[in-house]
Protein backbone atom coordinates (compact mmCIF):
# COMPACT_ATOMS: atom_id res chain seq x y z
CA UNK A 1 0.00 0.00 0.00
CA UNK A 2 1.35 3.44 -0.92
CA UNK A 3 2.18 6.11 1.68
CA UNK A 4 -0.68 8.25 0.35
CA UNK A 5 -3.22 5.45 0.78
CA UNK A 6 -1.96 4.71 4.29
CA UNK A 7 -2.36 8.37 5.25
CA UNK A 8 -5.86 8.40 3.75
CA UNK A 9 -6.84 5.27 5.68
CA UNK A 10 -5.53 6.78 8.92
CA UNK A 11 -7.45 10.00 8.25
CA UNK A 12 -10.70 8.11 7.55
CA UNK A 13 -10.25 6.04 10.72
CA UNK A 14 -9.66 9.19 12.74
CA UNK A 15 -12.76 10.88 11.33
CA UNK A 16 -14.86 7.80 12.05
CA UNK A 17 -13.54 7.76 15.62
CA UNK A 18 -14.39 11.45 16.09
CA UNK A 19 -17.89 10.99 14.66
CA UNK A 20 -18.53 8.00 16.90
CA UNK A 21 -17.25 9.82 19.96
CA UNK A 22 -19.39 12.85 19.12
CA UNK A 23 -22.50 10.74 18.66
CA UNK A 24 -21.94 9.13 22.06
CA UNK A 25 -21.28 12.40 23.88
CA UNK A 26 -23.61 14.13 26.29
CA UNK A 27 -24.82 16.57 23.64
CA UNK A 28 -28.51 15.98 23.05
CA UNK A 29 -30.70 17.05 20.18
CA UNK A 30 -33.44 19.54 21.08
CA UNK A 31 -36.84 18.13 21.95
CA UNK A 32 -39.11 18.27 18.89
CA UNK A 33 -42.75 19.21 19.45
CA UNK A 34 -45.53 19.54 16.88
CA UNK A 35 -47.76 22.52 17.64
CA UNK A 36 -51.22 23.48 16.33
CA UNK A 37 -52.14 26.79 18.05
CA UNK A 38 -55.52 28.13 19.09
CA UNK A 39 -55.08 30.98 16.58
CA UNK A 40 -52.41 33.36 15.31
CA UNK A 41 -52.56 35.99 18.08
CA UNK A 42 -49.25 36.61 19.88
CA UNK A 43 -50.28 34.92 23.17
CA UNK A 44 -51.38 31.80 21.33
CA UNK A 45 -48.50 31.55 18.85
CA UNK A 46 -45.57 33.93 19.44
CA UNK A 47 -45.45 33.43 23.22
CA UNK A 48 -45.41 29.64 22.91
CA UNK A 49 -42.79 29.72 20.15
CA UNK A 50 -40.50 31.98 22.17
CA UNK A 51 -41.05 30.10 25.42
CA UNK A 52 -40.13 26.84 23.70
CA UNK A 53 -36.64 28.23 23.08
CA UNK A 54 -36.10 28.48 26.85
CA UNK A 55 -36.50 24.70 26.98
CA UNK A 56 -34.34 24.22 23.86
CA UNK A 57 -37.37 22.91 21.98
CA UNK A 58 -37.69 22.66 18.22
CA UNK A 59 -41.35 23.70 17.93
CA UNK A 60 -42.94 23.09 14.53
CA UNK A 61 -46.29 24.68 13.65
CA UNK A 62 -48.34 25.01 10.45
CA UNK A 63 -47.58 27.88 8.05
CA UNK A 64 -49.04 31.12 9.39
CA UNK A 65 -51.23 31.65 6.32
CA UNK A 66 -53.21 28.54 7.30
CA UNK A 67 -54.05 29.85 10.78
CA UNK A 68 -56.60 32.50 9.75
CA UNK A 69 -56.88 36.01 11.11
CA UNK A 70 -59.52 37.30 13.52
CA UNK A 71 -62.96 36.62 11.95
CA UNK A 72 -61.38 34.75 9.03
CA UNK A 73 -61.08 31.20 10.37
CA UNK A 74 -58.03 29.05 9.97
CA UNK A 75 -58.00 26.48 7.16
CA UNK A 76 -58.67 23.39 9.24
CA UNK A 77 -58.67 20.87 6.41
CA UNK A 78 -55.36 22.18 5.04
CA UNK A 79 -53.85 22.05 8.51
CA UNK A 80 -54.93 18.41 8.78
CA UNK A 81 -53.32 17.76 5.38
CA UNK A 82 -50.18 19.50 6.64
CA UNK A 83 -50.17 17.23 9.70
CA UNK A 84 -50.49 14.18 7.48
CA UNK A 85 -47.34 15.24 5.63
CA UNK A 86 -45.20 15.53 8.77
CA UNK A 87 -42.73 12.84 9.76
CA UNK A 88 -44.37 12.24 13.11
CA UNK A 89 -41.76 9.64 14.09
CA UNK A 90 -39.32 12.52 14.48
CA UNK A 91 -41.41 14.28 17.14
CA UNK A 92 -41.35 13.71 20.89
CA UNK A 93 -44.78 15.26 21.52
CA UNK A 94 -47.66 17.17 19.96
CA UNK A 95 -49.67 20.07 21.39
CA UNK A 96 -52.98 20.36 19.56
CA UNK A 97 -55.79 22.91 19.74
CA UNK A 98 -59.00 21.09 18.85
CA UNK A 99 -60.68 24.45 18.21
CA UNK A 100 -58.28 25.18 15.37
CA UNK A 101 -58.80 21.73 13.86
CA UNK A 102 -62.58 21.73 14.32
CA UNK A 103 -63.61 25.33 13.58
CA UNK A 104 -60.52 27.28 12.52
CA UNK A 105 -59.69 28.82 15.89
CA UNK A 106 -61.17 30.47 18.96
CA UNK A 107 -63.24 33.12 17.16
CA UNK A 108 -64.50 30.47 14.75
CA UNK A 109 -65.63 28.39 17.71
CA UNK A 110 -68.12 31.11 18.73
CA UNK A 111 -70.21 30.89 15.56
CA UNK A 112 -72.04 28.01 13.92
CA UNK A 113 -70.33 28.24 10.53
CA UNK A 114 -69.10 24.63 10.91
CA UNK A 115 -71.73 22.01 11.75
CA UNK A 116 -71.31 19.34 14.42
CA UNK A 117 -70.75 16.48 11.99
CA UNK A 118 -67.96 18.28 10.18
CA UNK A 119 -66.27 19.42 13.41
CA UNK A 120 -66.28 15.89 14.84
CA UNK A 121 -65.05 14.40 11.58
CA UNK A 122 -62.10 16.80 11.53
CA UNK A 123 -60.88 15.99 15.00
CA UNK A 124 -61.41 12.27 14.41
CA UNK A 125 -58.28 12.53 12.26
CA UNK A 126 -56.36 12.43 15.53
CA UNK A 127 -57.61 8.91 16.24
CA UNK A 128 -55.85 7.68 13.10
CA UNK A 129 -52.73 9.67 13.95
CA UNK A 130 -52.55 7.95 17.32
CA UNK A 131 -52.86 4.49 15.72
CA UNK A 132 -49.99 5.19 13.33
CA UNK A 133 -47.75 6.73 15.99
CA UNK A 134 -48.59 5.10 19.33
CA UNK A 135 -45.48 6.46 21.09
CA UNK A 136 -46.17 10.12 20.32
CA UNK A 137 -47.29 12.06 23.40
CA UNK A 138 -50.37 14.11 22.50
CA UNK A 139 -51.45 17.03 24.70
CA UNK A 140 -54.72 18.66 23.70
CA UNK A 141 -56.84 21.72 24.42
CA UNK A 142 -60.59 22.12 23.89
CA UNK A 143 -62.27 25.39 24.88
CA UNK A 144 -65.55 25.58 26.77
CA UNK A 145 -67.40 28.41 25.02
CA UNK A 146 -67.59 31.73 26.82
CA UNK A 147 -70.69 33.83 27.47
CA UNK A 148 -70.14 36.71 25.03
CA UNK A 149 -69.77 36.47 21.24
CA UNK A 150 -66.72 38.07 19.62
CA UNK A 151 -66.91 41.83 19.09
CA UNK A 152 -66.67 41.77 15.29
CA UNK A 153 -68.01 45.22 14.41
CA UNK A 154 -71.31 43.73 13.22
CA UNK A 155 -72.92 42.74 16.51
CA UNK A 156 -72.38 45.82 18.69
CA UNK A 157 -76.11 46.59 18.81
CA UNK A 158 -76.94 43.34 20.61
CA UNK A 159 -73.66 41.78 21.78
CA UNK A 160 -74.03 42.94 25.41
CA UNK A 161 -77.67 41.79 25.48
CA UNK A 162 -76.69 38.35 24.18
CA UNK A 163 -73.99 38.04 26.82
CA UNK A 164 -76.47 39.04 29.53
CA UNK A 165 -79.06 36.60 28.15
CA UNK A 166 -76.47 33.80 28.37
CA UNK A 167 -75.75 34.74 31.97
CA UNK A 168 -79.30 34.95 33.37
CA UNK A 169 -81.29 32.57 31.15
CA UNK A 170 -80.45 29.69 33.52
CA UNK A 171 -82.05 31.41 36.51
CA UNK A 172 -85.55 30.29 37.55
CA UNK A 173 -86.84 33.30 39.48
CA UNK A 174 -89.65 35.32 37.92
CA UNK A 175 -87.60 38.51 37.57
CA UNK A 176 -84.84 36.73 35.63
CA UNK A 177 -87.35 34.92 33.44
CA UNK A 178 -88.98 38.25 32.51
CA UNK A 179 -85.62 39.89 31.82
CA UNK A 180 -84.49 36.90 29.74
CA UNK A 181 -87.61 37.22 27.60
CA UNK A 182 -87.03 40.97 27.13
CA UNK A 183 -83.40 40.42 26.16
CA UNK A 184 -84.29 37.70 23.65
CA UNK A 185 -86.62 40.16 21.94
CA UNK A 186 -83.73 42.60 21.36
CA UNK A 187 -81.42 40.00 19.83
CA UNK A 188 -81.86 39.07 16.13
CA UNK A 189 -83.47 35.65 16.04
CA UNK A 190 -80.89 34.22 13.64
CA UNK A 191 -78.03 35.42 15.83
CA UNK A 192 -79.50 33.87 18.98
CA UNK A 193 -80.12 30.58 17.16
CA UNK A 194 -76.55 30.63 15.79
CA UNK A 195 -75.22 31.17 19.31
CA UNK A 196 -77.23 28.27 20.73
CA UNK A 197 -76.20 25.92 17.92
CA UNK A 198 -72.53 26.84 18.38
CA UNK A 199 -72.78 26.04 22.10
CA UNK A 200 -74.42 22.65 21.44
CA UNK A 201 -71.81 21.75 18.82
CA UNK A 202 -68.89 22.84 21.01
CA UNK A 203 -70.13 20.72 23.90
CA UNK A 204 -70.14 17.68 21.61
CA UNK A 205 -66.53 18.41 20.65
CA UNK A 206 -65.62 18.83 24.34
CA UNK A 207 -67.23 15.45 25.09
CA UNK A 208 -65.45 13.81 22.17
CA UNK A 209 -62.17 15.12 23.60
CA UNK A 210 -63.00 13.41 26.90
CA UNK A 211 -63.68 10.20 24.98
CA UNK A 212 -60.28 10.57 23.29
CA UNK A 213 -58.64 10.51 26.72
CA UNK A 214 -60.59 7.39 27.68
CA UNK A 215 -59.60 5.58 24.48
CA UNK A 216 -55.93 6.64 24.69
CA UNK A 217 -55.88 9.06 21.75
CA UNK A 218 -54.67 11.86 24.05
CA UNK A 219 -52.23 11.66 26.93
CA UNK A 220 -53.57 14.81 28.61
CA UNK A 221 -56.42 17.26 27.99
CA UNK A 222 -57.22 20.75 29.22
CA UNK A 223 -60.86 21.74 28.89
CA UNK A 224 -60.39 25.47 29.31
CA UNK A 225 -63.24 27.76 30.31
CA UNK A 226 -63.05 30.93 28.21
CA UNK A 227 -64.12 34.29 29.74
CA UNK A 228 -67.00 33.63 32.12
CA UNK A 229 -68.84 34.56 35.29
CA UNK A 230 -69.91 32.46 38.29
CA UNK A 231 -73.43 32.10 36.80
CA UNK A 232 -74.42 31.43 33.22
CA UNK A 233 -75.27 28.95 30.51
CA UNK A 234 -71.64 27.79 30.39
CA UNK A 235 -71.91 26.31 33.89
CA UNK A 236 -74.30 23.61 32.65
CA UNK A 237 -71.82 22.63 29.94
CA UNK A 238 -68.94 22.52 32.38
CA UNK A 239 -70.89 20.41 34.89
CA UNK A 240 -71.65 17.84 32.18
CA UNK A 241 -67.95 17.64 31.38
CA UNK A 242 -67.00 17.33 35.04
CA UNK A 243 -69.57 14.57 35.57
CA UNK A 244 -68.36 12.64 32.52
CA UNK A 245 -64.74 13.01 33.57
CA UNK A 246 -65.55 11.76 37.07
CA UNK A 247 -67.72 8.91 35.76
CA UNK A 248 -64.87 7.65 33.60
CA UNK A 249 -62.26 8.09 36.35
CA UNK A 250 -60.17 10.46 34.25
CA UNK A 251 -59.59 13.35 36.66
CA UNK A 252 -55.80 12.90 36.59
CA UNK A 253 -55.69 13.16 32.81
CA UNK A 254 -58.25 15.92 32.26
CA UNK A 255 -58.07 19.44 33.67
CA UNK A 256 -61.22 21.58 33.62
CA UNK A 257 -60.09 25.09 34.48
CA UNK A 258 -60.32 28.82 33.65
CA UNK A 259 -58.50 30.28 30.66
CA UNK A 260 -57.98 29.86 26.93
CA UNK A 261 -55.17 31.80 25.27
CA UNK A 262 -52.43 30.63 27.64
CA UNK A 263 -53.17 26.89 27.52
CA UNK A 264 -50.56 25.92 24.92
CA UNK A 265 -47.87 27.32 27.24
CA UNK A 266 -49.21 25.21 30.11
CA UNK A 267 -49.14 22.12 27.91
CA UNK A 268 -45.62 22.95 26.74
CA UNK A 269 -44.37 23.10 30.33
CA UNK A 270 -46.14 19.83 31.14
CA UNK A 271 -44.61 18.15 28.08
CA UNK A 272 -41.10 19.25 29.11
CA UNK A 273 -41.57 18.30 32.75
CA UNK A 274 -42.63 14.83 31.68
CA UNK A 275 -39.94 14.48 29.01
CA UNK A 276 -37.23 15.33 31.54
CA UNK A 277 -38.98 13.41 34.35
CA UNK A 278 -39.39 16.45 36.60
CA UNK A 279 -42.21 17.58 38.88
CA UNK A 280 -41.09 20.75 40.66
CA UNK A 281 -42.70 21.68 43.97
CA UNK A 282 -44.29 25.13 44.00
CA UNK A 283 -45.33 27.26 46.95
CA UNK A 284 -47.82 30.08 46.18
CA UNK A 285 -47.79 33.36 48.12
CA UNK A 286 -50.67 35.84 47.81
CA UNK A 287 -50.62 39.57 48.44
CA UNK A 288 -53.53 39.00 50.85
CA UNK A 289 -55.83 36.21 51.99
CA UNK A 290 -58.76 38.31 50.83
CA UNK A 291 -57.70 38.41 47.19
CA UNK A 292 -56.68 34.75 47.26
CA UNK A 293 -60.30 33.85 47.95
CA UNK A 294 -61.84 36.39 45.57
CA UNK A 295 -63.12 35.59 42.06
CA UNK A 296 -61.15 37.66 39.56
CA UNK A 297 -62.78 39.49 36.60
CA UNK A 298 -63.92 37.33 33.65
CA UNK A 299 -63.58 34.15 35.72
CA UNK A 300 -65.79 31.98 37.90
CA UNK A 301 -63.34 30.48 40.40
CA UNK A 302 -61.50 32.02 43.37
CA UNK A 303 -57.98 33.12 42.53
CA UNK A 304 -56.27 30.46 44.65
CA UNK A 305 -58.24 27.73 42.82
CA UNK A 306 -57.14 29.12 39.46
CA UNK A 307 -53.54 29.02 40.67
CA UNK A 308 -53.90 25.43 41.92
CA UNK A 309 -55.48 24.29 38.64
CA UNK A 310 -52.66 25.82 36.62
CA UNK A 311 -49.88 24.39 38.78
CA UNK A 312 -51.35 20.90 38.43
CA UNK A 313 -51.78 21.32 34.67
CA UNK A 314 -48.04 21.91 34.25
CA UNK A 315 -47.26 18.58 35.87
CA UNK A 316 -45.89 20.33 38.96
CA UNK A 317 -46.84 19.85 42.61
CA UNK A 318 -48.27 22.54 44.88
CA UNK A 319 -46.90 22.50 48.41
CA UNK A 320 -47.74 24.51 51.52
CA UNK A 321 -44.38 24.38 53.31
CA UNK A 322 -41.65 26.75 52.11
CA UNK A 323 -39.00 24.22 53.04
CA UNK A 324 -40.36 21.78 50.45
CA UNK A 325 -40.58 24.25 47.56
CA UNK A 326 -38.33 24.36 44.50
CA UNK A 327 -40.10 27.42 43.08
CA UNK A 328 -41.76 30.37 44.87
CA UNK A 329 -44.82 31.81 43.13
CA UNK A 330 -45.78 35.35 44.16
CA UNK A 331 -49.31 36.37 43.17
CA UNK A 332 -49.99 40.11 43.50
CA UNK A 333 -53.63 41.22 43.21
CA UNK A 334 -53.74 44.07 45.73
CA UNK A 335 -52.97 47.11 43.60
CA UNK A 336 -55.78 49.04 45.32
CA UNK A 337 -54.52 48.27 48.83
CA UNK A 338 -52.17 50.96 50.13
CA UNK A 339 -48.75 49.67 51.12
CA UNK A 340 -49.18 46.12 49.83
CA UNK A 341 -47.05 46.64 46.70
CA UNK A 342 -43.99 47.72 48.70
CA UNK A 343 -44.48 45.00 51.31
CA UNK A 344 -44.82 42.30 48.65
CA UNK A 345 -41.77 43.64 46.78
CA UNK A 346 -39.82 43.45 50.05
CA UNK A 347 -40.78 39.79 50.44
CA UNK A 348 -39.75 39.01 46.87
CA UNK A 349 -36.41 40.82 47.23
CA UNK A 350 -35.64 38.85 50.39
CA UNK A 351 -36.35 35.54 48.66
CA UNK A 352 -34.07 36.47 45.77
CA UNK A 353 -31.30 37.48 48.18
CA UNK A 354 -31.70 34.04 49.74
CA UNK A 355 -31.14 32.44 46.34
CA UNK A 356 -34.74 31.28 45.81
CA UNK A 357 -36.28 30.79 42.36
CA UNK A 358 -39.14 33.28 42.07
CA UNK A 359 -42.08 33.59 39.67
CA UNK A 360 -44.32 36.68 39.59
CA UNK A 361 -47.98 37.15 38.61
CA UNK A 362 -49.32 40.73 38.75
CA UNK A 363 -53.12 40.48 38.39
CA UNK A 364 -55.65 43.24 37.74
CA UNK A 365 -58.36 42.60 40.39
CA UNK A 366 -60.86 45.01 38.79
CA UNK A 367 -60.47 44.29 35.07
CA UNK A 368 -60.22 47.89 33.85
CA UNK A 369 -56.45 48.01 33.12
CA UNK A 370 -55.55 44.40 32.29
CA UNK A 371 -51.85 45.20 32.43
CA UNK A 372 -49.10 45.62 35.00
CA UNK A 373 -49.53 47.77 38.11
CA UNK A 374 -47.27 50.85 38.11
CA UNK A 375 -46.45 50.92 41.81
CA UNK A 376 -45.65 47.22 42.11
CA UNK A 377 -43.81 46.83 38.79
CA UNK A 378 -41.71 49.96 39.24
CA UNK A 379 -40.53 48.73 42.63
CA UNK A 380 -39.41 45.47 41.02
CA UNK A 381 -37.66 47.32 38.18
CA UNK A 382 -35.95 49.94 40.34
CA UNK A 383 -34.63 47.27 42.72
CA UNK A 384 -33.09 45.49 39.67
CA UNK A 385 -35.01 42.31 40.48
CA UNK A 386 -36.57 41.52 37.10
CA UNK A 387 -33.53 39.74 35.54
CA UNK A 388 -33.39 37.55 38.64
CA UNK A 389 -36.89 36.15 38.19
CA UNK A 390 -37.68 32.78 36.73
CA UNK A 391 -40.70 34.53 35.22
CA UNK A 392 -43.06 37.51 35.24
CA UNK A 393 -46.43 38.22 33.61
CA UNK A 394 -49.32 40.67 33.93
CA UNK A 395 -51.77 40.66 31.03
CA UNK A 396 -55.55 40.42 30.67
CA UNK A 397 -57.26 37.88 32.97
CA UNK A 398 -55.85 36.13 36.02
CA UNK A 399 -55.73 32.84 34.09
CA UNK A 400 -53.88 34.51 31.20
CA UNK A 401 -51.26 35.94 33.54
CA UNK A 402 -50.87 32.81 35.67
CA UNK A 403 -50.80 30.57 32.59
CA UNK A 404 -47.93 32.59 31.14
CA UNK A 405 -45.63 33.15 34.11
CA UNK A 406 -45.95 29.62 35.56
CA UNK A 407 -44.87 27.84 32.33
CA UNK A 408 -41.95 30.20 31.76
CA UNK A 409 -40.70 29.75 35.31
CA UNK A 410 -41.15 26.00 35.19
CA UNK A 411 -39.48 25.61 31.79
CA UNK A 412 -36.51 27.69 32.95
CA UNK A 413 -36.33 25.37 35.95
CA UNK A 414 -36.09 22.47 33.49
CA UNK A 415 -33.33 24.32 31.68
CA UNK A 416 -31.34 24.97 34.86
CA UNK A 417 -31.55 21.35 35.96
CA UNK A 418 -31.05 19.62 32.61
CA UNK A 419 -29.68 21.91 29.89
CA UNK A 420 -27.36 24.67 31.09
CA UNK A 421 -24.25 22.53 31.55
CA UNK A 422 -23.37 22.82 27.84
CA UNK A 423 -21.91 26.28 27.16
CA UNK A 424 -23.35 26.65 23.64
CA UNK A 425 -26.78 25.53 24.84
CA UNK A 426 -26.55 27.85 27.84
CA UNK A 427 -26.06 30.89 25.60
CA UNK A 428 -29.15 30.00 23.58
CA UNK A 429 -31.26 29.42 26.70
CA UNK A 430 -30.17 32.57 28.50
CA UNK A 431 -30.90 34.54 25.34
CA UNK A 432 -34.39 33.03 25.17
CA UNK A 433 -35.01 33.51 28.91
CA UNK A 434 -33.95 37.16 28.81
CA UNK A 435 -35.94 37.82 25.64
CA UNK A 436 -39.12 36.45 27.19
CA UNK A 437 -38.74 38.16 30.55
CA UNK A 438 -37.85 41.49 28.94
CA UNK A 439 -40.77 41.06 26.51
CA UNK A 440 -43.22 40.42 29.32
CA UNK A 441 -42.41 43.71 31.05
CA UNK A 442 -42.40 45.66 27.77
CA UNK A 443 -45.67 44.10 26.62
CA UNK A 444 -47.57 43.57 29.89
CA UNK A 445 -46.50 46.64 31.82
CA UNK A 446 -45.35 49.33 29.39
CA UNK A 447 -47.88 48.52 26.67
CA UNK A 448 -50.95 47.08 28.40
CA UNK A 449 -50.48 48.94 31.67
CA UNK A 450 -49.51 52.36 30.28
CA UNK A 451 -49.28 53.02 26.55
CA UNK A 452 -52.43 51.23 25.39
CA UNK A 453 -54.46 53.52 27.61
CA UNK A 454 -52.76 56.55 26.06
CA UNK A 455 -53.34 55.24 22.54
CA UNK A 456 -57.00 54.52 23.21
CA UNK A 457 -57.53 57.95 24.71
CA UNK A 458 -55.75 59.67 21.83
CA UNK A 459 -57.82 58.02 19.10
CA UNK A 460 -61.14 57.29 20.76
CA UNK A 461 -62.55 58.05 24.20
CA UNK A 462 -64.87 55.00 23.97
CA UNK A 463 -62.69 51.95 24.47
CA UNK A 464 -60.74 51.60 21.27
CA UNK A 465 -59.27 48.30 22.48
CA UNK A 466 -61.85 45.87 21.09
CA UNK A 467 -62.88 47.89 18.05
CA UNK A 468 -61.75 46.71 14.66
CA UNK A 469 -59.86 49.41 12.74
CA UNK A 470 -59.67 49.81 8.99
CA UNK A 471 -56.17 49.41 7.55
CA UNK A 472 -55.55 53.16 7.29
CA UNK A 473 -56.55 53.85 10.88
CA UNK A 474 -54.64 50.76 12.03
CA UNK A 475 -51.47 52.12 10.41
CA UNK A 476 -51.96 55.44 12.24
CA UNK A 477 -52.41 53.67 15.57
CA UNK A 478 -49.36 51.47 14.93
CA UNK A 479 -47.26 54.56 14.15
CA UNK A 480 -48.22 56.23 17.43
CA UNK A 481 -47.79 52.96 19.31
CA UNK A 482 -44.31 52.48 17.86
CA UNK A 483 -43.29 56.01 18.90
CA UNK A 484 -44.62 55.64 22.45
CA UNK A 485 -43.26 52.14 22.92
CA UNK A 486 -39.77 52.95 21.61
CA UNK A 487 -39.35 55.43 24.44
CA UNK A 488 -40.22 52.76 27.00
CA UNK A 489 -38.16 50.12 25.18
CA UNK A 490 -34.92 52.06 25.46
CA UNK A 491 -35.68 53.26 28.98
CA UNK A 492 -36.27 49.74 30.24
CA UNK A 493 -33.28 48.34 28.30
CA UNK A 494 -30.87 50.39 30.42
CA UNK A 495 -32.57 49.40 33.65
CA UNK A 496 -32.76 45.72 32.74
CA UNK A 497 -29.08 45.43 31.81
CA UNK A 498 -27.99 47.06 35.08
CA UNK A 499 -27.38 43.85 37.04
CA UNK A 500 -27.13 43.38 40.78
CA UNK A 501 -23.56 42.67 41.98
CA UNK A 502 -24.52 39.14 43.02
CA UNK A 503 -26.88 38.57 40.08
CA UNK A 504 -27.57 35.02 38.96
CA UNK A 505 -26.65 36.41 35.52
CA UNK A 506 -23.26 37.83 36.52
CA UNK A 507 -21.56 35.46 34.05
CA UNK A 508 -24.04 36.26 31.26
CA UNK A 509 -23.25 39.10 28.89
CA UNK A 510 -26.29 40.54 27.06
CA UNK A 511 -26.16 43.13 24.32
CA UNK A 512 -28.47 46.12 24.12
CA UNK A 513 -31.87 44.95 22.72
CA UNK A 514 -32.45 46.26 19.19
CA UNK A 515 -34.65 46.13 16.07
CA UNK A 516 -37.88 46.88 17.91
CA UNK A 517 -41.15 46.40 15.99
CA UNK A 518 -44.75 47.03 17.04
CA UNK A 519 -47.78 45.70 15.14
CA UNK A 520 -51.51 45.28 15.76
CA UNK A 521 -52.15 41.96 14.00
CA UNK A 522 -55.94 41.95 14.46
CA UNK A 523 -56.43 45.67 13.72
CA UNK A 524 -57.31 46.47 17.34
CA UNK A 525 -55.25 47.61 20.30
CA UNK A 526 -56.28 44.73 22.55
CA UNK A 527 -53.23 42.71 21.55
CA UNK A 528 -49.92 43.85 20.06
CA UNK A 529 -47.20 41.84 18.37
CA UNK A 530 -43.98 43.21 19.83
CA UNK A 531 -40.65 41.90 18.64
CA UNK A 532 -36.97 42.74 18.97
CA UNK A 533 -33.50 41.18 18.97
CA UNK A 534 -31.92 40.22 22.29
CA UNK A 535 -28.60 38.34 22.29
CA UNK A 536 -26.67 36.98 25.26
CA UNK A 537 -23.45 35.01 25.64
CA UNK A 538 -21.71 33.20 28.50
CA UNK A 539 -18.45 34.59 29.88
Amino acid sequence: MSITKIKLAILISFLLFVCLAFSQSEIKSPVRILFVPLDDRPPCLQFTQKMALIGDVDLISPPNDLLGRFTTPGQSDKIIAWLQNQDLKSFDAAIISLDMLAYGGLVGSRTHSVNTEQALMRIDFLRGMRKKFPRLKIYAQSVIMRLAPTADGQNEAYRADLSKWAEISVKNDEKSKAETKQLAATIPRASLLNYKEARRRNLQVNLKAVEFIRSGVFDYLILSQDDAKPVGIHVTDRLKLQEETKRLGLSEKIAIQPGADEVSMLLLSRALNQFHKLAPKIKAFYSSDLVANRVMPFEDKPLKETVSFHIKATGSLEVQAETEADLFFYVFASRNDSGRAEHFADEIEKKIQDGKKVMIADIDPVGDVQGGDSTFTNKLIQRRLVPEFNSYASWNTAANTIGTTLPQGIIFNVAEKKLLSEKSTAARIWTAQNWFTFHRVVDDYYYHGLKRLQINKHFDQNKLSSKTLDDKKNAEVEALGTKLMLESFYEFSKLYLDRLPNSRQREINCQQPSDFTFKLPWNRTFEAEINFVFNCSTL
